[in-house]
């Protein structure tokens, strides 16, 4: 009987089969992720990031080094530089494009639990100034990915003001493209795709994000945060 496992390694084969045979250039490779695929669990099962790195950010990765033949000058371009001109480019750009950049943001937004660190003096600081306190930030950064009707992303960002700031996009965008509403640098994600959370939480958006701290990665936050305020 086909297990779970039986349909990744297949689906992962057909992937890389596909890639192999298309012929194109492939300036845009999938990160390895930076820890082992079970050391999230048991806040994140390792099917579930099995499924999303190796089927899911591989997609986007494959998807957009496909567009490279349409538009010959992404092969010369950082994902951020092409956010930050994405709507000079068709909607499989703006898609693709985004989702490589957000899930490689994800997967560094996060470390194994009790490996993060905690947020430095500098971003405390600042937390507590724009929020309150840390309590506050999460409860808001929660209700912005609850309420992120659809697929998508909650972000806590730095504004241009250099004030930090909670916003949600859809599907794909970040706040780094030059057709987001709310615009910044992000220093820190997480993922409200289905995908993300399906196979331990279903349906419980709420649960998933209420038990997603302990993996936050504060170590690269407070590193993020440092350079955007420079």
């Amino acid at each position: 009987m086909i297990n779970k496992l039986s349909v990744l390694a297949l689906a992962l084969f057909c992937a890389t089969v596909v890639m192999a045979t298309t012929g194109l250039a492939q300036p845009f490779a999938l990160p390895a992720l930076p820890y082992a695929n079970d050391a999230l669990e048991p806040y994140m099962d390792k099917l579930t990031v099995d499924i999303h790195h190796g089927l899911h950010h591989q997609g986007y990765v494959n998807n957009l080094n496909a567009q490279v033949k349409t538009f010959p000058k992404l092969e010369g371009m950082t994902l951020e530089a092409i956010m930050a001109k994405v709507s000079t480019f068709n909607a499989a750009v703006r898609g693709n494009g985004g989702g490589h950049y957000n899930h490689d943001f994800f997967w560094k937004s996060m470390a194994p639990a009790g490996k993060g660190g905690e947020p430095s003096a500098e971003l405390i600081s600042a937390i507590n100034y724009d929020f309150g306190s840390l309590g506050e930030l999460k409860k808001q950064f929660n209700q912005a990915g609850l309420t992120r009707l659809g697929s998508g992303w909650a972000w806590l960002i730095v504004t241009p003001e250099k004030k930090l700031a909670i916003t949600a996009t859809a599907n794909q965008d970040n706040p780094l493209m030059d057709i987001a509403e709310v615009k910044g640098t992000p220093i820190l994600v997480v993922d409200v795709w289905e995908h993300a959370y399906y196979l331990s939480y279903q349906n419980r958006r709420a649960s998933f994000l209420n038990q997603w701290w302990p993996l936050v990665n504060w170590n690269e936050v407070n590193s993020r945060f440092a350079k955007a305020l420079r």
